[in-house]
């Protein structure tokens, strides 16, 4: 398997005039104080004016657009599959015709020849089709940074006549394996075995598997697409993290909640008993002593509210690696709080993360990418979460090494009041964690992931 990368151009279509304005009277032309212009179509007149037809001059340009437009639609097929070495050919062949021509040089008339003549020989390569029945299966389709995504690739022969060796193309990301097929008789199938390593966090599409029709010169090169691409999730490094006890106090002894169950844990008073009651909440002494039945009705307590920020500010971080430790703190605590069923609302600059599963939360960590400079820092992180999330009961904010202290104050200022707050600093100079008190919050740095879960222990301790 050969891996090569490959730029892709993307082809602009040339713009199209659409309608054609039309004519108008002076006294149109000019609206009154008390009427406001209206827009309407060219191709729909108003009642009473004569739209006037598009000149001649106008009907060439639309038809000379339209023209381009499908004339460059072709032309980037055709330069399409000519290849790197193919361009150094043509122009090559190009200068030594003019040369040959301009200065009358035998020499040059011959390498332009032979020239010329490699790149018709090859032109016949590109004609034909191959139908090949492709499978593409990957065993898991999300990984860990690190790890090796394995997968088969399979072809299979279904036509009634035997296909002549090839070439499969399998993109993955910005490059892509190449795989050589021998001869396959009719009802024959052919397997491929392939690994991807993963160095980086992201979302890599692999795939669409083509089938690569080329000269033996690599000259020119034609694919066809086979089947859609399938994407391929590398999820962050995670470390495992000891309960969060925060904020489990607020749970049953914080401020009540007003809306009033029929079941729950936290009792607020008796009132009689109402058809759909369920018996075993009935009073049996205070309905003994009334002659009623009464039943007992309860505060609705909230489970625990957990929210995370991840500042994607690319200025409150040194280097990549600390965003990528920063999305690997925010990952370890956010599934640290979904197994111990917590509500979690995982947000960034750019707004809230799917979290509603620990899957999906990686999923949606595995695509992200910095955020805009004008998207604001941690500060403007912090009032999106007091704005996202004003029941929370536990506030955890993820940044860099660059966010001083007073932006830290700042930030956790603006989350509600009563809120436990902790704010994890990461920072790769950091050889072990620390702890200290910036305001009402508990900050803590770490320099690597593994020693996260310590510094959870001093904040619990």
């Amino acid at each position: 398997m050969t891996t090569t990368r490959e730029p892709v151009e993307p082809t602009r279509a040339a713009p199209r005039r659409v309608g054609a304005p039309g004519t108008a009277t002076a006294a149109d032309a000019a609206p009154t104080a008390s009427e406001s212009p209206t827009f309407e179509s060219a191709e729909t007149p108003r009642p009473g004016l004569s739209a006037s037809a598009p000149s001649r001059w106008e009907h060439a340009r639309e038809s000379a657009a339209a023209v381009l437009a499908v004339a460059w639609r072709h032309i980037a097929r055709v330069a399409a599959v000519v290849r790197p070495l193919g361009w150094v050919a043509l122009a090559l062949a190009a200068v030594l015709w003019f040369a040959a021509v301009a200065y009358g040089w035998s020499e040059a008339m011959v390498a332009a020849a032979v020239v010329t003549a490699a790149l018709a020989l090859s032109i016949p390569f590109l004609f034909g089709r191959t139908a090949y029945g492709v499978d593409l299966d990957l065993t898991r389709t999300r990984v860990v940074v690190g790890e090796r995504a394995v997968g088969a690739l399979t072809l299979t022969n279904g036509t009634g006549r035997a296909l002549l060796p090839s070439e499969v193309v399998l993109p993955v990301g910005a490059g892509r394996g190449v795989f050589d097929v021998p001869r396959l008789a009719a009802g024959e199938s052919h397997e491929e075995l392939f690994a991807i390593p993963t160095t980086a966090r992201g979302v890599l599409a692999v795939g669409p598997v083509s089938v690569l029709r080329g000269d033996p010169l690599g000259l020119f090169e034609r694919t066809h697409d086979r089947r859609q691409a399938v994407e391929l999730f590398v999820h962050p490094r995670t470390t495992a993290l000891d309960g969060l006890s925060l904020g489990q106090m607020r749970d049953l002894e914080g401020l009540p909640v007003q809306q009033l169950e029929r079941d729950d844990v936290s009792f607020h008073a008796l009132r009689e008993y109402q058809p759909g009651d369920d018996l075993r909440h009935v009073h049996w002494k205070s309905t003994a002593r009334t002659g009623d039945v009464m039943v007992r009705q309860y505060e609705q307590t909230r489970r625990s509210h957990f929210v995370v920020g991840l500042s994607g500010h690319p200025d409150d971080y040194r280097t990549a690696d600390e965003f990528e430790l920063a999305i690997s703190i925010a990952g370890s605590v956010g599934l640290r709080a979904l197994r111990d069923s917590r509500v979690l609302d995982a947000r960034t600059q750019h707004g809230a993360l799917r979290a509603d599963s620990g899957r999906r939360f990686l999923d949606a960590l595995a695509a992200l990418e910095p955020t805009r400079p004008r998207d604001g820092g941690v500060v403007a992180l912090a009032g999106a979460m007091a704005v996202g999330a004003p029941q929370a009961a536990v506030a955890v904010l993820v940044c860099g090494s660059t966010v001083d202290a007073a932006e830290l104050r700042l930030a956790c200022s603006r989350l509600p009041y009563g809120v436990r707050v902790l704010a994890v600093v990461a920072d790769v100079r950091a050889d072990a964690p620390s702890l200290r008190r910036v305001g009402e919050a508990d900050v803590v740095t770490v320099g690597a992931l593994d020693q996260l879960g310590r510094a959870v222990r001093k904040v619990l301790s």
